[in-house]
């Protein structure tokens, strides 16, 4: 029997695991600690909370065309394409928004999941009329990233999401593996081998379903994971509205997407969320879960036509 090689860890802020199934196992132990290297690194690079970190230097840089390096380049084209792709619902150029709320530096989150289910209602959020997401240019040639002076970028699940693909892509020539960035899970692998992936109840109950999944992503997008009560005594949390950039209260709780790549998976979760419980289901066209506010959970199928090769019967 094949074994497989395990290295869990912390990073982006959470818990990072890296799993390769193959033969050959010095080959399958290098992998993995390549990928553990890789993902602390690019913790180091993209972390907002670091003042040192590159992403932190190109947002404080008064210029508007910035050398930046290739990962960064990276993140900034993945900033780009998950606004196009939701239509201006996943922004992340709300720093100034996100700070305003509280959520400053890396801190610990106590509030629990019914505080948040119970702190506010509102309605499905909409794009932010600014719009800053559109201003974001990468030019691969020149090795440079442009904006407007003062405009920053936070990743977010982004970063998690376009790591999870670039360690991936490392991988694919081994019969198994998944890499899981803080819930953000890309499996795939040469043997096809079919994952069982639990979609967690938020409130500490039983999983709310279990995906079967061969090849490609699954990520998840909730409310009470980071939460916190700001300076008005109000519940908070990490998923704002653009429009307003509040914390959007939308009637969902959680969203979990199934997807190609873990970067379209995480866009697609996170606009689902936004999106509101009329709405959301269109957001997931190859499948996933949706946790709402009263509690009930919808399943969602994919469109076959869309992605049969991504999941297993």
């Amino acid at each position: 029997m094949i074994g497989e090689t395990t290295e869990s860890f912390e990073c982006f802020g959470g818990r990072c695991a890296v799993r390769v199934t193959d033969p050959d196992k010095p080959s399958s132990l290098a992998a993995v600690e390549g990928a553990r290297h890789t993902l602390l690194e690019a913790h180091r690079t993209l972390s907002r909370f670091d003042p040192d970190s590159e992403l932190s230097r190109l947002n404080r840089d008064p210029r508007r065309t910035v050398p930046v390096s290739p990962l960064l380049r990276q993140l900034v084209a993945a900033a780009l394409s998950a606004g196009l792709r939701s239509g201006g619902l996943v922004d992340a150029t709300l720093v100034d928004e996100i700070e305003a709320c509280g959520y400053t530096e890396s801190r610990d989150f106590s509030v629990g999941p019914a505080a948040v289910h119970l702190s506010a209602r509102g309605g499905p959020a909409t794009p932010s009329p600014r719009a800053g997401w559109c201003e974001l240019a990468v030019d691969e040639r020149a090795g440079t990233v442009s904006r407007s002076p003062g405009l920053r970028v936070d990743p977010g699940g982004i970063a998690k999401g376009l790591m999870a693909d670039l360690v991936a892509e490392t991988l694919a020539g081994f019969r198994s593996f998944a890499v899981d960035c803080c819930g953000d899970l890309r499996v795939g692998g040469t043997a096809g081998r079919v994952r069982a992936i639990q979609v967690g109840d938020p409130s500490g109950g039983m999983p709310l379903h279990e995906l079967r999944i061969a090849s490609g992503a699954v990520a998840t997008s909730g409310i009470t994971r980071r939460s916190w009560v700001d300076a008005d005594g109000r519940v908070a949390h990490q998923i704002l509205d653009p429009a307003t950039g509040l914390p959007a209260f939308t009637g969902i709780v959680q969203t979990t997407a199934v997807a190609p790549t873990g970067l379209y998976a995480e866009t697609l979760a996170k606009a689902a969320l936004l999106a509101g419980p009329d709405r959301a289901e269109a957001w997931l066209p190859y499948g996933g879960v949706i946790l709402a506010e009263d509690g009930d959970v919808r399943i969602v199928d994919a469109l076959t036509r869309v992605l049969p090769e991504v999941l297993a019967a």
